[in-house]
This record gives C-alpha cells, sequence and structure tokens, in this order.
C-alpha cells in the first residue's frame, strides 16, 4: 500500500495536494508552521517540525511512509536535506516536486548574488528604499544596512518588534499582480528590490513591475541540496508514484 508524505509550503504543494485528494491515494500534507493562517488542505494535515533527520526517519518508519515528494520553497535546503537524508536511510522513495527558477530578461536589471551577506553587500550604505520582498525570516541580516528604508510584505503581522529600524509592512497573501506591484512600489518610493529566486507565477509580479519602473533587483541565488528526483509539474509527479514513469528515475543535483 502506499502512503504518501507530502512536505508542502508552495503554491504547487496545495495543488498536489488536491491532485492526490482526488485520486483518493493515502497521504499526508505536512507545513512547517511558520503562518498563523496556513491555506486550508484537502488532506490530513501535520504542522510543525519532525526533529531534525532521526525525528524524520522515526516519523518515516511509525507511519509507514513508502513515497515522499518535497514540495516546500526552493530555498527551505535544510528541510530539502533532512528528506534526503532521511528517505535514503530508511529506504522510502523521494522526488521533489520543484518550480523552475526566474530568468532575467529583456529590460531587467539584475545582480545576482549567492546569499544574504552579498544581497546586504549590494545595497546602498543609506537613502535606499528597498522592498525586501524573501518573507520575515532573513531580515535581521539587513539590520547591517540601517540608513536604508525597507518595505515588508508579509502574510502574517510581526508579533514582535521586527530587527530593522527603519520599516513600512504590507500584510498580504499571493499571488499578486503586476499592477498592484507596480503601485505598491511607487507609493513607498521604492529604489532597490530584494528577491529570492523562488521561482513561480504567485510571486512573480514584482519583477515585471521593477522591469517597468527601471528599478535593480538584487536575486539571490538558490541553496544548493542534495541530489534527488527533482520533477517540474504535478502529471510528472503523480506518474512517478503510480510507477508509470520509470524513465524519469534519474536524480538530478
Amino acid at each position: 500500500m502506499t502512503r504518501i508524505l507530502l512536505l508542502g509550503g508552495t503554491t504547487e504543494a496545495s495543488r498536489l495536494a488536491e491532485a492526490l485528494a482526488e485520486a483518493g491515494l493515502d497521504a499526508v500534507f505536512s507545513y512547517a508552521g511558520r503562518t498563523a493562517r496556513p491555506v486550508t488542505q484537502p488532506l490530513p494535515l501535520r504542522v510543525g517540525g519532525f526533529g531534525g533527520i532521526d525525528g524524520l526517519e522515526a516519523y518515516l518508519r511509525d507511519e509507514g511512509v513508502t513515497d515522499v515528494v518535497d514540495a516546500t520553497h526552493p530555498f527551505a535546503a535544510q528541510m530539502s536535506s533532512n528528506a534526503a537524508q532521511a528517505c535514503e536511510q530508511v529506504g522510502v522513495r523521494l522526488c521533489a516536486l520543484e518550480r523552475p527558477p526566474w530568468q532575467a530578461g529583456p529590460g531587467d536589471h539584475w545582480v545576482h548574488v549567492d546569499g544574504l551577506g552579498e544581497a546586504v553587500a549590494a545595497l546602498p550604505d543609506q537613502g535606499a528604499r528597498v522592498f525586501l520582498a524573501i518573507g520575515k525570516q532573513n531580515i535581521a541580516a539587513f539590520s547591517g544596512k540601517p540608513g536604508n528604508h525597507y518595505l515588508l510584505r508579509l502574510v502574517d503581522p510581526p508579533e514582535a518588534p521586527l530587527p530593522l529600524p527603519d520599516t513600512s509592512v504590507e500584510i498580504a497573501r499571493g499571488p499578486f499582480d503586476v499592477a498592484g506591484d507596480r503601485a505598491l512600489m511607487q507609493a513607498h518610493g521604492i529604489t532597490h528590490v530584494v528577491s529570492k529566486n523562488a521561482g513561480g507565477s504567485g510571486a512573480e509580479a514584482k519583477l515585471q513591475a521593477a522591469r517597468d519602473l527601471g528599478l535593480p533587483v538584487i536575486m539571490i541565488a538558490r541553496p544548493k541540496v542534495p541530489q534527488r528526483l527533482t520533477l517540474a509539474s504535478i502529471p510528472e509527479v503523480m506518474a512517478w508514484l503510480s510507477g508509470s514513469a520509470d524513465h524519469l528515475a534519474e536524480p538530478s543535483a
């Protein structure tokens, strides 16, 4: 019997959950629990961490999991690494549902960086008005440039004082559209955009808006993850789960 653990947190994960439910497959949707109001899912829900690799291994064994689909955010590198190691140790099949990264096009002014430290260094020391479109987990890194103003767009209102001295906060949940993001940047006088290269359509509007306004985008590259089978679409994942996609079995780094 197939029992699936779906590691979620993306729009694609929610769509895959719908496909799994419609197919009547035995699956559990796992959230990291970083948002106060997670999207309702059509599958049994598990919220919170596993307790590292050992905890995830124990969960896979105790729950009789046969297949894991990693549909976490492309920057959830620790969870992806833990999943790869735990599945290998327990002998559970693993695939990743991963959306392609964004690519710069004509009219884009992107500054490519390899991490938060490089993103901070790429900003002016003061006077910039920065749309910090990276979520709430890593904003403290930008406290090293306190002379700038930072616009944050968060899913939930902050529960504690923010680590940046000069901020504006917009509470909103995507997907977003170009007209709205363009108006947001104009209203706040944005001069720079900082983005993680998450890919997908839900948050891509800010890149088009930045292009329209001639703004530079500091684009943070995705972190390295262990080698695993990576699939780009829900039909591919469903075929892999059914065992009808043996030709997809070559892992990628």
